[in-house]
């Protein structure tokens, strides 16, 4: 009968363990492609503890090696699954997917993951002044990724499978709607000051809360002056790698009609007359006859109107002072949705109006109520 190995302390081997010249132990078996694999440990007792879930994984048909894969390999994998991304989204996945990458966290093999080590990261990423916004996104690449790991079998349990905002602070900035004398304000401020450039534009995002890339994307087709309306059907948008390019809106429900208030309707109005004629119209992917146009007589982009009004800004202070809020492009957007829901519009008109798919957006998000408003709301409905 064969004498059974020992170490070097005289403990007994098992089938496919062995010591090896520095003292440490390794275990030799075959996975479940029937290819040989080995696992280390510094001490037996560690050694045999990874025995025992390479052997519960292959009774339970998990593929343990593959988990030799790097958290970065994994993401790649996923990544190159998915389809029909819009382009900011893209860029936004990116920008991730080369965080993940450069960092040591992206190098650890994905078996090694466990739940602590990824809020670990996601702590010292916020500590290095990371927002949240941004962890949000690594969140919903990693989440999924590793998602995927479980469902293929490599891995049992998924180490991002954590609510986020338990764990990091919301540290974005609030978007504070104008109040009705801020806008007139700021209305009489741009017409005053701003050359005529973007006064229609603003006076049209303030009144019909679309998205400032729905706006360049009208054509003279989607503007129906006669029954005061407009068709929201497209995105125009730019890029460093495009610099011109039409998507679809940002979710289906952004396919939307959108009355006209008299002010809206006269700033088309005068856009329409005031457009200028070009020899040759642009045509961006199929699309032509774009209302707003630069002075180059090309169609303006979302960039244009945010230099312009970040441009305009400096001026307001330092005539005024920091008498409003800063003004963006998506400030007009909530203050339009603000300004119906205390008019009293129904929610699910709101939500429509917006171009939201979910309800709980248009509530949570883009409308502000403050106590004088809540207070004269309750009034008016204990008096009825």
């Amino acid at each position: 009968m064969a004498e059974k190995r020992k170490d070097k302390k005289g403990r007994v081997l098992k089938d496919g363990e062995s010591q090896r010249s520095d003292g440490s132990y390794q275990f030799r078996y075959y996975d479940i492609h029937h290819k040989r694999r080995y696992v280390y440990a510094k001490t037996l007792d560690a050694l045999r503890r990874k025995e025992e879930d390479v052997r519960r994984d292959l009774d339970d048909g998990i593929d343990y090696s593959a988990g030799e894969v790097t958290v970065s390999e994994l993401v790649d994998r996923y990544m190159n699954m998915k389809r029909k991304i819009k382009t900011n989204s893209s860029r936004a996945y990116s920008s991730a997917v080369s965080r993940i990458k450069a960092s040591k966290f992206g190098q650890k093999q994905i078996r090694s993951v466990k739940t602590s080590d990824a809020k670990a990261w996601f702590v010292e990423l916020h500590d290095d002044g990371l927002k949240q916004n941004t962890i949000t996104i690594l969140h919903s690449v990693l989440r999924p990724a590793f998602e995927m790991a479980v469902e293929d079998d490599i891995l049992r349990k998924n180490p991002f499978k954590f609510k986020l905002s338990d764990l990091i602070p919301d540290d974005s900035q609030e978007r504070i709607p104008l109040t009705k004398e801020q806008q007139e304000k700021y209305l009489t401020f741009i017409k005053d000051y701003g050359n005529d450039n973007y006064y229609d534009d603003i006076v049209i995002l303030l009144g019909t809360g679309l998205r400032v890339s729905e706006l360049y994307g009208l054509t003279k087709t989607d503007v129906d002056l006669k029954n005061r309306c407009l068709y929201v059907r497209r995105q125009l948008c730019r890029t460093a790698e495009r610099p011109y390019f039409v998507t679809t809106p940002k979710t289906n429900s952004g396919v939307r009609r959108v009355p006209m208030s008299e002010p809206v309707y006269q700033a088309f109005l005068h856009a329409i007359q005031a457009r200028p004629h070009p020899q040759i119209e642009m045509i961006i992917d199929g699309c032509s006859g774009f209302i707003f146009l630069d002075k180059d007589e090309k169609p303006k982009v979302a960039m244009h109107l945010q230099n312009y009004m970040r441009c305009m800004q400096k001026k307001f202070e330092k005539l005024y002072g920091s008498c409003i809020p800063h003004v963006t492009p998506h400030v007009l957007r909530h203050t339009f949705c603000t300004n119906l829901q205390q008019a009293g519009i129904d929610v699910k008109s709101l939500q429509y109006l917006m171009g939201h798919s979910n309800v709980s957006v248009t509530l949570d998000v883009y409308t502000h109520t403050d106590s004088d408003f809540a207070e004269q709301a309750f009034r008016e409905v204990m008096s009825c």
